[in-house]
C-alpha cells in the first residue's frame, strides 16, 4: 500500500496538467479567427475612409480648378468663380431659402466651404483628426440637406421637387459614415491615426483624436 501511494499521487499531478494544457490550447483557432475578423474590419473601415476622403478632396479640386465635371472649365475658384454662388443661389425650397440666397457668392462663405472640403478631405485621407472632420462634415451635410429640403414635395414655384425620400438622402448617409469612421478610429489602419494619437496635444485633448 505504501509503495503504490506515491505512484498514484504522481499520476494525479500529471493528469490535471495535461487537461489544463488542452484547455489553454483549444481556444487558439477561435482567437486567431477573431483577430483576423478585427483586422479585416479595420481595413474595411480604412478603405471607406479613404474613399470618403477622395469624395471631399475631389469636390475641392474640381471647384478650385474647374475640371469640367461639376464645375465648368474656366469657372473654377482660381478663375474668379464662386464655389457657393451656383448652389446656394439656386436654392428654391425650404425654410432657409432666402438666407442661402444672401450667403451665395459671399467671400466668407466661399472660404469656409472650400476650407471645409479641403480639411475634411485631407483628414480622412491621412486618418488624423477624424472627430473634427466628423463634426465639420456633419454640419456641412446638414446645411446642404436643408438647402435641398427633401421633405418638400414641391419647390417654391410650385413645380415638383423630385425628392426621392423625405428624410434620408446621401447627405444623411455621408454624415453617418463620418461619425462612424471617427467612432471606430478608422485612421489607425492605412493612415496616421496611431501616430496622431500619440502627440501630447492630442493625448491631452481627446476631441482632437
Amino acid at each position: 500500500m505504501a509503495v503504490h501511494q506515491p505512484t498514484h499521487r504522481t499520476s494525479g499531478l500529471h493528469l490535471p496538467s495535461l487537461r489544463r494544457n488542452r484547455a489553454v490550447s483549444a481556444p487558439v483557432p477561435a482567437q486567431s479567427a477573431r483577430t483576423g475578423t478585427r483586422t479585416a474590419g479595420a481595413y474595411a473601415w480604412a478603405s471607406a475612409r479613404v474613399l470618403m476622403g477622395f469624395v471631399f478632396l475631389w469636390a475641392f479640386l474640381d471647384k478650385t480648378f474647374g475640371f469640367g465635371y461639376a464645375t465648368a472649365s474656366g469657372k473654377g475658384w482660381v478663375d474668379g468663380g464662386s464655389p457657393t454662388e451656383g448652389f446656394l443661389g439656386h436654392v428654391a425650397v425650404g425654410p432657409m431659402e432666402s438666407t442661402f440666397h444672401s450667403w451665395a457668392g459671399a467671400a466668407w462663405a466661399d472660404w469656409l466651404f472650400m476650407l471645409g472640403l479641403l480639411g475634411i478631405g485631407l483628414a480622412l485621407l491621412t486618418g488624423v483628426a477624424l472627430r473634427l472632420a466628423a463634426l465639420a462634415g456633419t454640419v456641412m451635410m446638414a446645411l446642404m440637406w436643408v438647402a435641398e429640403w427633401p421633405p418638400a414635395q414641391h419647390l417654391s414655384d410650385g413645380s415638383a421637387s423630385m425628392s426621392t425620400n423625405p428624410f434620408v438622402d446621401y447627405h444623411v448617409m455621408y454624415a453617418v459614415v463620418l461619425v462612424a469612421l471617427a467612432a471606430v478610429s478608422a485612421g489607425d489602419a492605412l493612415g496616421y491615426g496611431r501616430l496622431w494619437a500619440r502627440l501630447p496635444l492630442v493625448r491631452d485633448h481627446g476631441w482632437l483624436r
